[in-house]
């Protein structure tokens, strides 16, 4: 046993979701039901959106919007879905204080996928860092996707770049 194991709740379903990354993609039902079941468990609190019916972004932002309880004057645009996903990452609206973590369940992605192609990759691009930033205070976000299509695919999500430490970020700071 390693140290990380030591600290580790290995029990908690999102340990193995979240050790991945924090979208995961699933397409039999009883799979998602049986990973849904045992975050709910322990003590996750379970948001299910319908994105069979998002063949426009606005219907997505006006269900995410409602689900969350963002704010009314939300912009109804990517961007301000990662603006007012990191209030909810910061326990602003849209998170119960007392629940382990967060999980965003998408039903249906495959039909938002197919009309809104780049939008849906955006989404779930902005739960990826805001889980990233969530990790880092002490939160659990995760975004469970069900696609009726067992061979949709999606580009990585979450990408960080590698970077110099702000002490040589200047290269002038890394010269002999």
């Amino acid at each position: 046993m390693t140290a990380f194991d030591e600290h580790a709740d290995l029990d908690d379903p999102a340990f193995r979701l979240l050790s991945n990354s924090a979208v995961t993609l699933f397409w039999r039902a009883t799979v998602l039901e049986d990973t849904v079941g045992a975050l709910r468990a322990h003590g996750y609190q379970i948001v299910r959106l319908n994105a069979s019916g998002w063949t426009a972004d606005d219907r997505m932002h006006d269900d995410v919007s409602a689900a969350l309880g963002f704010p009314s004057y939300y912009g109804r645009n990517l961007d301000a879905l990662n603006d007012c996903l990191a209030d909810v990452v910061a326990g602003d609206y849209g998170w119960e204080p007392d629940s382990t973590g967060l999980v965003l369940v998408l039903i249906g992605y495959d039909v938002f996928a197919t009309q809104r192609r780049t939008s849906a990759q955006v989404m779930l691009d902005v739960v990826a860092r805001r889980s990233r930033e969530a990790l880092l205070i002490g939160r659990r976000l995760l975004c469970l996707v069900q696609s009726d299509d067992p061979t949709i695919e999606f580009d990585g999500v979450g990408s960080t770049p590698v970077v110099w430490n702000p002490a040589e970020w200047l290269a002038s700071r890394r010269q002999p």
